[in-house]
C-alpha cells in the first residue's frame, strides 16, 4: 500500500476533524434515522460530503460505503473501496462529548489495506497500513509482550456479559469499560491502554474497517466471535461480532464463548438500491 494512500486518508480526516469541531458544542441540527438507527446531524452530513467528495475526486474509480451516504450496488464491482464513519459517536458528539471519532478504510479484496481513526477534540490520529505499523500520532503502537497484573479490561457494552453467551452461563473474569466510539475502543487496545475489546452483536463495517487493522497491525488478533477473519466490503455490510485481544487473551474469550447463531442483520441506513 503506497504511503500516499494513507497520507490521503490523514489529510482528509484532519480537515473532517476541523469541519466536525466548527459543530461541536454548538447544539448543531439533528434528527433521528428510521427504524431506531439512532440520531444524525448536520455535521455528520457535512463532514460526509467533504469526505465523499475529497476523496473521490483523488480517487475516482474507487467504491464508497459510508454510515451517511445511501448504499449502492456499485461499490461491489470495485477492487478498492473507501470505507468511511463521518462521526462514530454521534450521540457523544451531541453531548459535547470527546470521545467521538471520524473513521476512514480503504479496503481492497476484503481486508482494509490503510486505516485512520481521527478523534479531533483529542487531537490523537490513530493510522496504520497492512504493511506497516500501528500509529498514534506518528509514533509506533506495539500491544505488551506480558500480560499485566490484575483482571483484564475489556471494552464492550453490557449485553455482551448476559450470560447466554457464555459457556456454563460465567462471562470470563474481565472488568468492563465503555467508550461511545466503536473506533476509538480498538484504538485504545491497539495503544495498551485496555486489554480487549469485543461485541457480540452485528457490527456496521464503516465502525471498525479502520479500527481492526490498526489492532491488528500493534499485535492484537482480531476474529469475529467464532474466531473467523473479519471480511469488509460484503453486499450487507456488517461483520457478525468483533473479538479483539492480545493473542492469549483473544483465544481464552473465543474458547469460553457459545457458538453463536446467525443474527438477524440490523437495519440498514442506506440499502443497496
Amino acid at each position: 500500500m503506497p504511503a500516499h494512500d494513507l497520507d490521503l486518508l490523514i489529510r482528509a480526516a484532519e480537515e473532517g476533524g476541523r469541519i466536525a469541531m466548527r459543530h461541536w458544542g454548538k447544539a448543531p441540527q439533528m434528527w433521528d434515522k428510521p427504524g431506531g438507527a439512532g440520531p444524525v446531524s448536520e455535521a455528520d452530513l457535512a463532514v460526509d460530503r467533504y469526505l465523499h467528495d475529497t476523496l473521490l475526486a483523488a480517487r475516482p474509480d474507487h467504491g464508497w460505503l459510508s454510515e451517511e451516504t445511501a448504499d449502492t450496488p456499485e461499490r461491489l464491482g470495485c477492487a478498492r473501496v473507501f470505507v468511511v464513519d463521518p462521526i462514530d459517536g454521534t450521540r457523544a458528539f451531541l453531548k459535547g462529548e470527546r470521545d467521538f471519532a471520524l473513521s476512514l478504510a480503504l479496503v481492497e479484496a476484503g481486508r482494509t489495506m490503510a486505516a485512520v481513526v481521527h478523534l479531533p477534540a483529542h487531537d490523537l490520529t490513530f493510522a496504520a497500513t497492512a504493511t506497516g505499523p500501528a500509529m498514534r500520532n506518528g509514533e509506533r503502537l506495539t500491544l505488551p509482550q506480558a500480560a499485566g497484573s490484575g483482571r483484564p479490561t475489556v471494552l464492550t457494552s453490557r449485553p455482551s456479559f448476559d450470560p447466554v453467551h457464555w459457556k456454563g452461563g460465567q462471562p470470563p473474569p474481565l472488568d468492563r469499560h465503555f467508550r461511545p466510539s466503536i473506533a476509538y475502543r480498538l484504538c485504545l487496545v491497539a495503544e495498551g491502554r485496555f486489554d480487549s475489546m469485543m461485541t457480540l452483536r452485528p457490527a456496521w463495517e464503516w465502525d471498525v474497517a479502520a479500527g481492526v487493522l490498526i489492532a491488528e497491525r500493534a499485535g492484537a488478533i482480531v476474529t469475529d466471535p467464532s474466531g473467523r477473519p473479519v471480511t469488509l466490503n460484503a453486499a450487507h455490510p456488517q461483520a457478525p461480532g468483533l473479538v479483539v485481544a492480545a493473542p492469549g487473551l483473544h483465544a481464552d474469550i473465543l474458547a469460553r464463548l457459545r457458538p453463536i447463531p446467525p443474527a438477524t442483520p440490523l437495519e440498514a441506513p442506506g440499502t443497496l438500491a
